[in-house]
């Protein structure tokens, strides 16, 4: 219609320029005019070069010309306003604004003008040349658009007005129908939404829709039970109507009634026409709030079941499956899911590395090690998956090779972060190496462990090589929290460097917040440097947030308190550090003598 449009004010234009006269004397021409006849061809030649060979710039510069040719050419101005609506709204506008001024009751330059206005989110702007437009041409197009720029603009009972006289000019159309149910909704005009949606029904029972509108203003008026009746003829009308079982399926959940939710989702879920994407999506929303999930396990299992006989292959359908087979403890069945994935010709990394988690879970060493090699021999070049082999060694006491799985690894790392992890890797298994030279039954943390780690020439050794990586972990990513952190540690253990050590503790716990190793490892400094009462405040708010059982923050809370004179609550301290599995030798020798730890 455009081009027919423009086609027909190009002829209008050519025969506005009349028959040629004979040329009069020079003293009897008049000044020259704009040469409309050239802004003519120019025009022409830019609506063929766009509308046949599709070059947009190469028809933009032929309207350009004709308009530098005649300023008056309104159609120019009107096909480079539609040509740069995608690109240059800005401009679009500024276009169609000066083909509307040239020419203000061609219909076409203000239906572009205000299209043009609604994309720049001009909206404010847009309603007087809509209310032209209504006034001017019956479209039904222009009513719907005009209503939105009112509902836009918070002029909702103007939206009404226009739509109830579109329906006086066209009849009842669905689509202006819809919208003005909805604001009448929103202006609380519940009669008059009433008597709307009950005539609808009754032009046509056949539509689910109008049931479902019917339903939503029994629903706002608070007539729950009619409200039910309608959302379910609704889908008695059509029932592969996804919109009206989704419509009962919000409504059931907005009264709070789960089961009957939980039951039409099903009915969703095994619907072909309600795309996979949304039915992960609502699983996963269920799925999200734990105590839903437990109180509605039964069916959200079932929902489950449907999905992963519906979608077998669908890797997301597979994963959610999984995932919700182990929350309900079926962890085999499971990892069978993702053994099974591993074995495709296109398994990604990340089912290699699950099977791994789990097996790790299982403590099954072999299966770990097994599906790590599998993934490597898919997936020689992942700087992360030779991370996860160097772990997976470390967990079995094999340092020497997980110092060699790192030190691969940073041979493929792309940042900085990795190679910082992968650094600070490298540090723990020399410090585990470290730690396997102490006796049997003597651990870092008591008096003897200390004594021991400054005392053997390896353990220095091992120890050197732990902070030189460590070192260069913090070069690479100064604000590495578990290098700030150990770091810290050891060196407190050793009584060194006591100045850095605080430094690094109170960086990891400013940057943690509250991690209660980290805020031990700070107490436990402090501790070392003789400042007892910030470190009891410090180690009482980790003793709080602990739930891990750990052995040392309270056998360091008791050193604290017993440095301060509270021996009493102490020994409390030190027995409950006992009671977790500390070293029994240790404790004894701190119940049965006075001494502070050094």
């Amino acid at each position: 219609m455009r081009r027919r449009a423009s086609i027909l004010m190009m002829l209008g234009l050519f025969f506005s320029c009349g028959f040629i006269k004979a040329p009069q004397r020079e003293s009897e021409q008049p000044h020259a005019p704009a040469d409309s006849l050239r802004s003519l061809y120019l025009y022409t030649d830019g609506v063929k070069r766009s509308a046949i060979y599709g070059d947009t710039l190469g028809a933009r510069r032929l309207f350009e010309a004709a308009i530098e040719a005649d300023s008056g050419c309104a159609p120019a101005f009107y096909e480079l306003a539609a040509s740069l609506a995608g690109d240059s709204i800005d401009r679009a506008i500024d276009y169609a604004a000066r083909a509307v001024a040239l020419d203000s009751t061609n219909k076409w330059y203000l239906q572009l003008y205000g299209q043009s206005l609604i994309v720049g989110g001009r909206y404010g702007e847009a309603v007087p040349v809509f209310e032209k437009l209504v006034r001017t041409e019956r479209n039904p197009e222009h009513y719907r658009l005009l209503a939105a720029l009112y509902d836009g603009t918070e002029r909702p009972f103007s939206a009404i007005a226009i739509l109830d006289s579109a329906d006086s000019q066209f009849g009842r159309l669905p689509y202006l129908g819809e919208m003005k149910h909805r604001l009448l909704l929103q202006t609380m005009q519940y009669e008059k939404a009433l008597a709307e949606a009950e005539t609808a029904v009754a032009e046509t029972p056949y539509l689910p829709q109008t049931h479902t509108a019917l339903g939503e203003v029994y629903e706002a008026m608070g007539r729950d039970s009619l409200a039910e009746v309608s959302f379910r003829r609704g889908v008695e009308t059509d029932s592969t109507s996804v919109a009206s079982w989704a419509a009962l399926a919000d409504f059931y959940n907005r009264r709070n009634d789960y089961r009957s939710y939980l039951d039409v989702v099903w009915r969703l879920f095994r619907m072909d026409n309600f795309p996979v994407t949304e039915k992960t999506g609502i699983f996963r929303r269920l799925t999200g709030n734990r105590n839903f999930y437990r109180n509605n396990f039964t069916q959200i299992d079932i929902l489950a079941t449907t999905l992963h006989l519906k979608y077998p292959d669908n890797p997301q359908v597979e994963n959610l499956y999984a995932s919700h087979l182990i929350s309900s403890g079926r962890i085999d069945e499971a990892l069978e899911i993702y053994k099974r994935k591993t074995r495709k010709a296109d398994a990604d990394l990340g089912s290699f590395m699950t099977v791994v988690e789990i097996e790790s879970y299982l403590q099954h060493a072999d299966s770990v090690r097994l599906y790590l090699n599998r993934a490597l021999e898919r997936f020689p070049e992942d700087a992360e998956l030779r991370m996860n082999c160097g772990h997976a060694a470390m967990i079995d006491g094999r340092l020497d090779e997980a110092i060699d799985d790192y030190r691969s690894a940073l041979k493929l790392a792309g940042n900085d972060t990795l190679r910082s992890q992968l650094w600070g890797s490298i540090g723990d298994a020399w410090h585990q190496k470290a730690g396997k030279r102490l006796p049997e039954g003597v651990q870092e943390e008591s008096d003897r462990g200390e004594e021991l780690l400054l005392g053997d020439k390896t353990i220095r050794r091992f120890m050197k090589q732990c902070y030189a990586a460590y070192d260069r972990a913090l070069e690479y990513w100064k604000d590495n929290t578990s290098v700030l952190n150990n770091y810290a540690y050891f060196l407190s253990l050793e009584g060194r460097d006591l100045g850095r050590a605080l430094e690094m503790a109170s960086r990891a716990t400013a940057i943690a917040g509250s991690n209660p190793t980290f805020l031990d490892t700070h107490a436990w400094v402090l501790y070392r440097l003789g400042r007892y009462d910030e470190a009891k405040k410090v180690m009482r708010q980790a003793i709080s947030l602990d739930n891990s059982g750990s052995t040392s923050l309270p056998l360091h809370y008791g050193d604290i308190l017993a440095a301060l004179g509270e021996r009493f609550m102490a020994e409390i301290y030190w027995r409950k550090a006992l009671e977790q599995g500390f070293d029994g030798a240790s404790i004894e020798r701190r119940i049965a003598g006075p001494r502070q730890q050094e």
